[in-house]
């Protein structure tokens, strides 16, 4: 069987992965797991879906089979939507990239600009980031701030008609975060895709349900390799 080369999603450790590689390893499958920039490996740059796009076309072989976790099948999305030769078969894993209007978001970002002064004022700083919803926001580096509003914008750019690749989209049923309804608008617009629900996954089926998702993966590389 060919190598399996995974893009994780946002996360800033690989460590909860380990379970799951494992058990695949057993499997006898060949597996590499890329660190992504800014995450997993460090850079103090703010990266556009082009440039991630770009890292992946330079880490993954021609012909690979490649899995992409939540933000890493955005990247995967992108590179095929630009390269659609690329792979000789992608899997999609609870993948974002499905742009749906979000209000709670958009409001977000405006409550963001015109009440950022705040950030300067530091007894306000909490009371800003809890206007946000975002309870965390200080301990995330800048520039990901900015990378992730970036990738969140290049959702509505993103161009799925062209992607001929042959996919296999795994989804969580109890995911929601990227929700099930996206799972099927990605399969309606992958021409060449096959969708496979499972009941018990949420967003990180690596945590929930390792063993489940390491005989989903294999199978998959084994019936494509």
């Amino acid at each position: 069987m060919k190598t399996l080369y995974i893009i994780h999603g946002w996360t800033y450790t690989v460590e909860p992965w380990q379970a799951t590689l494992r058990l695949l390893k057993e499997h006898g499958l060949e597996v590499k797991m890329l660190n992504v920039p800014g995450l997993t490996t460090p850079s103090d740059k703010v990266w556009t879906i082009d440039e991630y796009a770009a890292w992946a076309n330079q880490n993954i072989p021609d012909g690979a089979i490649a899995l992409g976790h939540s933000n890493g099948g955005r990247i995967l999305l992108n590179l095929l939507s630009k390269n659609p030769n690329k792979l000789s078969h992608v899997i999609l894993l609870d993948a974002a990239g499905v742009y749906e209007e979000n209000k709670k978001r958009d409001l977000s970002r405006k409550v963001s600009k015109v009440m950022s002064p705040l950030k300067k004022v530091k007894p306000l700083r909490k009371v800003y980031h809890k206007l946000l919803g975002a309870s965390d926001y200080d301990h995330a580096p800048e520039n990901m701030k900015k990378t992730m509003a970036n990738m969140l914008d290049s959702d509505k750019h993103l161009n799925l008609d062209g992607i001929t690749t042959p996919t296999t989209i795994l989804w969580g049923k109890a995911d929601t975060v990227t929700p099930p309804r996206q799972a099927v608008k990605l399969h309606s617009a992958l021409k060449n895709s096959t969708l496979k629900f499972y009941d018990d996954w949420t967003h990180a089926p690596y945590i929930v349900d390792p063993e489940g998702l390491a005989r989903a993966i294999y199978n998959t590389v084994k019936e494509v390799s």
